[in-house]
Protein backbone atom coordinates (compact mmCIF):
# COMPACT_ATOMS: atom_id res chain seq x y z
CA UNK A 1 0.00 0.00 0.00
CA UNK A 2 1.40 3.55 -0.82
CA UNK A 3 1.85 6.42 1.80
CA UNK A 4 -0.91 7.32 4.53
CA UNK A 5 -3.66 9.73 3.27
CA UNK A 6 -6.07 11.33 5.00
CA UNK A 7 -10.00 10.64 5.00
CA UNK A 8 -9.94 6.87 4.83
CA UNK A 9 -13.15 6.33 5.00
CA UNK A 10 -14.53 9.17 2.56
CA UNK A 11 -12.30 7.00 0.47
CA UNK A 12 -13.72 4.37 1.01
CA UNK A 13 -17.61 5.18 0.97
CA UNK A 14 -16.38 7.05 -2.82
CA UNK A 15 -15.00 4.03 -4.34
CA UNK A 16 -17.27 1.91 -2.66
CA UNK A 17 -20.05 3.76 -4.68
CA UNK A 18 -18.19 4.15 -7.60
CA UNK A 19 -18.16 0.67 -7.97
CA UNK A 20 -21.66 -0.44 -7.54
CA UNK A 21 -22.78 2.04 -9.92
CA UNK A 22 -20.08 0.39 -12.03
CA UNK A 23 -20.64 -2.74 -11.24
CA UNK A 24 -23.66 -3.60 -9.36
CA UNK A 25 -23.72 -3.85 -5.64
CA UNK A 26 -24.11 -7.65 -5.96
CA UNK A 27 -20.36 -7.91 -8.18
CA UNK A 28 -18.83 -5.46 -5.81
CA UNK A 29 -16.23 -6.84 -3.28
CA UNK A 30 -14.49 -5.26 -0.17
CA UNK A 31 -11.14 -6.27 -1.43
CA UNK A 32 -12.18 -4.50 -5.01
CA UNK A 33 -13.43 -1.31 -2.80
CA UNK A 34 -10.29 -1.20 -0.51
CA UNK A 35 -7.96 -1.78 -3.52
CA UNK A 36 -9.60 0.86 -5.35
CA UNK A 37 -8.96 3.16 -2.42
CA UNK A 38 -5.58 2.08 -1.84
CA UNK A 39 -6.40 0.88 1.16
CA UNK A 40 -6.38 -2.98 3.14
CA UNK A 41 -9.90 -4.64 3.80
CA UNK A 42 -8.98 -4.82 7.21
CA UNK A 43 -8.87 -1.12 6.90
CA UNK A 44 -12.33 -1.32 5.42
CA UNK A 45 -13.79 -3.47 8.15
CA UNK A 46 -12.39 -0.37 10.92
CA UNK A 47 -14.72 2.05 9.36
CA UNK A 48 -17.55 0.07 8.27
CA UNK A 49 -19.38 -3.91 9.16
CA UNK A 50 -19.76 -4.35 5.24
CA UNK A 51 -20.49 -3.18 2.14
CA UNK A 52 -23.94 -2.37 2.74
CA UNK A 53 -23.24 -0.22 5.63
CA UNK A 54 -21.20 1.95 3.57
CA UNK A 55 -24.35 3.34 2.09
CA UNK A 56 -26.56 3.49 5.50
CA UNK A 57 -23.65 4.65 7.61
CA UNK A 58 -25.28 8.00 8.40
CA UNK A 59 -28.49 6.52 9.23
CA UNK A 60 -28.70 6.80 12.98
CA UNK A 61 -26.74 10.33 12.42
CA UNK A 62 -29.67 11.76 10.05
CA UNK A 63 -32.64 10.11 12.38
CA UNK A 64 -31.05 11.63 15.65
CA UNK A 65 -30.70 15.07 13.70
CA UNK A 66 -34.66 14.95 13.12
CA UNK A 67 -35.85 13.93 16.43
CA UNK A 68 -33.29 17.00 18.03
CA UNK A 69 -35.15 19.40 16.15
CA UNK A 70 -38.25 17.91 16.14
CA UNK A 71 -37.92 17.82 20.12
CA UNK A 72 -36.38 21.52 20.27
CA UNK A 73 -39.30 23.20 18.25
CA UNK A 74 -41.57 26.04 20.01
CA UNK A 75 -43.45 24.26 22.27
CA UNK A 76 -46.76 26.16 21.02
CA UNK A 77 -45.79 24.82 17.55
CA UNK A 78 -48.62 22.74 15.69
CA UNK A 79 -47.21 18.65 15.47
CA UNK A 80 -46.91 19.30 11.92
CA UNK A 81 -44.93 22.46 12.17
CA UNK A 82 -42.77 20.73 14.88
CA UNK A 83 -41.87 18.47 11.94
CA UNK A 84 -41.41 21.11 9.59
CA UNK A 85 -38.28 22.25 12.05
CA UNK A 86 -37.04 18.82 11.99
CA UNK A 87 -36.92 18.98 7.86
CA UNK A 88 -35.28 22.31 7.89
CA UNK A 89 -32.55 20.73 9.87
CA UNK A 90 -32.12 17.17 8.00
CA UNK A 91 -32.25 19.56 4.72
CA UNK A 92 -29.04 21.15 5.94
CA UNK A 93 -26.93 18.26 6.30
CA UNK A 94 -27.99 17.25 2.19
CA UNK A 95 -26.33 20.61 0.99
CA UNK A 96 -23.81 19.60 -1.00
CA UNK A 97 -24.59 16.11 -1.72
CA UNK A 98 -26.77 15.75 -4.15
CA UNK A 99 -24.66 13.87 -6.77
CA UNK A 100 -23.43 11.77 -4.05
CA UNK A 101 -27.82 11.35 -3.25
CA UNK A 102 -28.50 10.62 -6.15
CA UNK A 103 -26.34 8.06 -6.81
CA UNK A 104 -26.75 6.15 -3.70
CA UNK A 105 -30.35 6.55 -4.29
CA UNK A 106 -29.76 4.67 -7.70
CA UNK A 107 -27.89 1.95 -6.19
CA UNK A 108 -30.45 1.26 -3.76
CA UNK A 109 -33.51 1.28 -5.84
CA UNK A 110 -31.73 -1.11 -8.34
CA UNK A 111 -31.29 -3.98 -5.41
CA UNK A 112 -34.11 -5.67 -3.14
CA UNK A 113 -32.17 -6.13 -0.21
CA UNK A 114 -30.81 -2.56 -0.45
CA UNK A 115 -34.70 -0.85 -0.68
CA UNK A 116 -35.56 -3.16 1.92
CA UNK A 117 -32.73 -1.42 4.38
CA UNK A 118 -34.39 1.89 2.78
CA UNK A 119 -37.84 1.53 4.20
CA UNK A 120 -36.48 0.19 7.31
CA UNK A 121 -34.72 3.01 8.05
CA UNK A 122 -37.49 5.06 7.41
CA UNK A 123 -39.72 3.01 9.23
CA UNK A 124 -37.09 3.53 12.44
CA UNK A 125 -37.46 7.43 11.71
CA UNK A 126 -41.30 7.63 12.21
CA UNK A 127 -40.84 5.65 15.29
CA UNK A 128 -38.62 8.03 16.80
CA UNK A 129 -40.28 10.62 15.56
CA UNK A 130 -44.06 9.50 16.83
CA UNK A 131 -42.35 8.82 20.32
CA UNK A 132 -40.61 12.62 20.53
CA UNK A 133 -44.18 14.18 19.40
CA UNK A 134 -45.59 11.58 22.17
CA UNK A 135 -43.26 13.26 24.70
CA UNK A 136 -44.43 16.56 23.86
CA UNK A 137 -47.65 15.90 24.50
CA UNK A 138 -49.21 14.78 21.41
CA UNK A 139 -51.80 12.15 21.75
CA UNK A 140 -52.22 8.42 19.64
CA UNK A 141 -52.74 8.31 16.94
CA UNK A 142 -52.10 11.67 16.33
CA UNK A 143 -48.41 11.22 16.90
CA UNK A 144 -47.98 8.37 14.80
CA UNK A 145 -50.09 9.47 11.95
CA UNK A 146 -47.88 13.17 11.88
CA UNK A 147 -44.63 11.40 12.33
CA UNK A 148 -45.51 9.19 9.21
CA UNK A 149 -46.79 12.08 7.47
CA UNK A 150 -43.52 13.57 8.00
CA UNK A 151 -41.43 10.55 6.76
CA UNK A 152 -43.50 10.92 3.44
CA UNK A 153 -42.68 14.39 2.99
CA UNK A 154 -39.31 13.57 3.39
CA UNK A 155 -39.22 10.91 1.55
CA UNK A 156 -41.15 13.28 -1.44
CA UNK A 157 -39.29 15.80 -1.33
CA UNK A 158 -35.98 13.70 -1.61
CA UNK A 159 -37.13 12.53 -4.72
CA UNK A 160 -38.14 15.64 -6.24
CA UNK A 161 -34.35 16.54 -4.96
CA UNK A 162 -32.65 13.62 -6.70
CA UNK A 163 -33.58 14.24 -10.15
CA UNK A 164 -31.62 15.41 -12.38
CA UNK A 165 -33.27 18.60 -13.75
CA UNK A 166 -34.15 19.78 -9.83
CA UNK A 167 -32.31 22.68 -9.21
CA UNK A 168 -34.07 23.82 -6.35
CA UNK A 169 -32.25 23.15 -2.86
CA UNK A 170 -33.59 20.75 -0.59
CA UNK A 171 -35.53 22.85 2.02
CA UNK A 172 -37.37 24.18 -0.54
CA UNK A 173 -38.92 20.97 -1.53
CA UNK A 174 -39.41 19.83 1.77
CA UNK A 175 -41.69 22.84 2.27
CA UNK A 176 -43.43 22.72 -1.22
CA UNK A 177 -43.96 19.01 -0.55
CA UNK A 178 -45.64 19.82 2.86
CA UNK A 179 -47.44 22.59 1.67
CA UNK A 180 -49.07 20.12 -0.65
CA UNK A 181 -49.71 17.81 2.12
CA UNK A 182 -51.24 20.70 4.25
CA UNK A 183 -53.27 21.77 0.95
CA UNK A 184 -54.82 18.01 0.86
CA UNK A 185 -55.54 17.68 4.30
CA UNK A 186 -57.30 20.52 4.48
CA UNK A 187 -59.28 19.45 1.00
CA UNK A 188 -58.12 23.03 -0.73
CA UNK A 189 -56.14 22.77 -4.47
CA UNK A 190 -52.49 22.22 -4.48
CA UNK A 191 -50.60 25.44 -3.83
CA UNK A 192 -48.75 24.67 -6.94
Amino acid sequence: MGRWEPDARGRLAKVALELYSERGYEQTTVAEIAKRAGLTERTFFRHYADKREVLFAGSGRLQELFVRAVAGAPESSAPIDALAVGLDAVSETFADRREFARKRQTVIMANAELHERELIKLASMSAALAGTLRERGVPEPAASLTAEAGVAVFKVGFERWIVASEERDMAALMRDSLAELKAVTAGADSPS
